[in-house]
């Protein structure tokens, strides 16, 4: 039988045009079949991309999840793609077996979310890469409870079970509450480092909004799906550890600001997680507590 039709998805702000078109080489360059390829312009236009690639221009920035949200509509649209494949846009496919890789990644009908391994040029792939607290062999592979925003696959059957993005978080800890929702519905979310994408060493903190948003969106995670008596113990557990990794100050106050207007203000549908569901995750190696 044929293995699930791919559609790719890029989300662009129009800031790294040749690092998009080296991109889109990488996928054109893959085995197999072509892909459908959309690339979303985030509040930029887009021009010279070829002909094999469907555009999208918002008239404003809707962040990554609004972002992603269309380009998934999209993609869907057509009604010959199974599996979303979201790519950076200063991303790169080295391998070109990597689409026929994730197609066998996803011969399991339970698998719903497949993560890619993402490392630098030299072959390097930073702590915050890998998805799992134990992190010391990032080539090691198996089912986890988060994955990576940079390159990472979603069966079209996941988003019908279980909603889209979340629209309101914008950037940063979408595919937590994503996968979260994914596995509370009985998928499994694997990380296969023999899928890679790589992509320049970078901190996350190169955003402006990132102190803000990182805070408010774990609030709203907790809001969102944690049983009520794991809410303080999550949030306890991120603020004792964002102490101790000393952000600067600038940064500490947008943390704490972040964190008020997650308390303050909704955060969607509230749907906790079954319990065991935190027991699934316990088993995983990572609890949702921290």
């Amino acid at each position: 039988m044929p293995g699930p039709r791919l559609g790719v998805a890029v989300i662009t702000m129009g800031t790294r045009p040749a690092e998009l078109l080296a991109l889109l080489d990488s996928v054109r360059a893959q085995d197999g079949e072509p892909v459908r390829i959309v690339v979303v312009g985030n509040g930029c236009r887009l021009d010279g991309l070829g002909p094999d690639v469907e555009t999208v221009e918002l008239p404003e920035n809707l962040g990554v999840s609004g972002g992603r949200n269309v380009a998934r509509k999209t993609l869907r649209a057509h009604g010959d793609v199974d599996v979303v494949v979201d790519l950076d846009d200063d991303g790169l496919l080295p391998d070109p077996d990597t689409f026929a890789l994730l197609r066998k990644a996803l011969a399991d009908p339970a698998v719903g979310i497949v993560s890619f391994r993402i490392a630098d040029e030299t072959g390097f792939t930073q702590r915050r890469h890998i998805p799992r607290l134990r992190a010391a062999d990032p080539m090691a592979a198996g089912e986890v409870t988060t994955f990576l925003g940079g390159g990472h696959a979603i069966r079209a059957e996941v988003f019908e079970q279980v909603g889209g993005w979340p629209t309101e978080f914008f950037f940063a800890h979408e595919e937590t509450d994503l996968a979260w929702r994914a596995i509370d519905a009985g998928w499994q979310v694997r990380y296969e480092p023999g899928l890679l994408l790589q992509h320049p060493r970078t901190s996350p903190a190169r955003h402006a909004m990132y102190f803000r948003t990182n805070a408010r969106n774990r609030v709203w995670l907790a809001k969102r799906h944690l049983p009520a008596l794991l809410v303080p113990v999550y949030l306890g557990v991120w603020t004792a550890l964002t102490l101790v990794r000393r952000p600067p100050v600038a940064g500490l106050k947008a943390w704490l600001g972040g964190f008020a207007e997650g308390v303050r203000t909704p955060c969607g549908r509230r749907k906790p997680m079954r319990w065991r569901t935190v027991a699934r995750m316990t088993r995983l190696g990572r609890p949702p507590i921290v």
